[in-house]
């Protein structure tokens, strides 16, 4: 059979693993490349290359090798110059180069949605130095919030309440950031009311949205997302025109994950990830189409049917305390067999553990966010990561 798509994919975590089935449900051919073996993506693509994407000749090489009709990024840490080049060359960056650099570190993007398109966005400055963030801090004022504007998964992060902190915040960023750039933003604390991802799909018939997804973070990172989030109308009128504006600007065509602070009627634009969100796990169970299908849909340039919401549904994560090659799961049953709504889990195959590692998530529908948030928990709580020293 001759693939509908060859395509390089730069990331094999989680979310490149379901991108990965869902290409392939399309007839696509998947490279998963990532930085270690076997990573999640690697364990239902058609191949593999395990190489450092911040080493550009390695990037070249591989490009060169396996000649993609699409690269995709799903990633952060990736020289974008080599990616830019290859771009001028006629191969397709997903969504597309300048995309992907401008999102690659928050500098890029806020810089461009603040500066260029006029967006609301909290107060902000850079640092490259521990003088720069206690000037930057100063600026914005206490508490505030230092992130490398090179990090995902909220690595990095912390919120700054006085200046004696400032040593710390720095410390933790520089030692948590992705990439070789030692440069932090330092922004205002939003005092908001919830935050979303508003998942926003770029396709070649214009631009549409998945209802909100409402989130909760700890440490800078995701632990549970729900959807539908409650928003007025005039709430989440703003945030579309505001994330239409923002994908317009970056071109091609894909997913985005943009999200929002909302505050009453306010909406404050604060980071946006060119590809599926983490968040957008719960679309695995709660649309027609999971983001994952909708990507690769607008990646192919294949039609998209209205995006409908079976239920209200949520996500939980179940995440690893300590450093491991040697685990198993346990509980799945139990988490499977929880009552009134339906349940799903998924296990991401990751080779190793380590301290807060994300290994796994568990999806609920039912009659009502607050129901589909309770099952969710409840099961990603039976699901139990066992090592060699703990016995059954």
């Amino acid at each position: 059979m001759t693939p509908t798509a060859q395509i390089l994919l730069l990331g094999s975590g989680e979310l490149g693993k379901e991108f990965t089935i869902s290409a392939k449900r399309l007839g696509c051919h998947v490279i998963a490349c990532d930085s270690y073996a076997h990573a999640p993506a690697m364990q239902v693509a058609d191949g593999s290359e395990v190489f450092p994407m911040l080493d550009a000749e390695r990037l070249r090489a591989i490009i060169d090798r396996h000649q993609p009709e699409f690269i995709v990024p799903e990633v952060e840490a990736i020289r974008t110059e080599v990616l830019a080049d290859y771009e001028t060359r006629g191969f397709t960056i997903v969504p597309s180069a300048r995309a992907t650099r401008l999102t690659l570190n928050r500098d890029g993007i806020r810089d461009m949605a603040a500066e260029e398109l006029g967006l609301r966005t909290s107060r902000y400055r850079y640092a490259e130095s521990l003088v720069e963030v206690e000037a930057a801090a100063a600026y914005t004022g206490f508490p505030c919030v230092v992130k490398p504007v090179m990090s995902s998964s909220g690595k990095g992060q912390s919120t700054l309440w006085s200046a004696d902190q400032a040593g710390r915040a720095w410390e933790y960023a520089v030692a948590n950031m992705r990439g070789d750039r030692r440069r932090v933003i330092v922004e205002e604390f939003i005092h908001f009311d919830y935050e979303i991802t508003l998942l926003t799909v770029r396709t070649r018939d214009g631009v549409c949205f998945c209802p909100p997804i409402g989130h909760r973070q700890e440490l800078g990172d995701y632990r549970e997302s729900w959807q539908p989030t409650a928003m007025s109308p005039a709430a989440l009128e703003q945030a579309q025109d505001m994330a239409r504006r923002v994908v317009d600007n970056l071109g091609g065509y894909g997913i985005f994950g943009v999200e929002f602070f909302v505050a009453g009627e306010d909406v404050i634009f604060s980071e946006l990830s060119p590809r599926p969100h983490d968040t957008g796990m719960v679309t695995l169970i709660s649309q027609n189409l999971s983001e994952f299908d909708l990507h690769a849909r607008a990646i192919l340039g294949l039609p998209i049917p209205e995006i409908r919401l079976y239920a209200p549904s949520a996500s939980a994560v179940i995440l690893a305390d300590r450093d491991a090659e040697d685990f198993h799961f346990t509980g799945l049953a139990d988490a499977l067999a929880i009552p009134d709504g339906e349940v799903d889990v998924r296990i991401f195959g990751k080779p190793e553990t380590y301290p807060n590692r994300r290994m796994a998530v568990a999806l609920a529908r039912a009659g009502s966010v607050e129901e589909a948030r309770r099952i969710a928990t409840a099961a990603a709580a039976r699901v139990r990561i066992l090592y060699p020293s703990v016995r059954d």
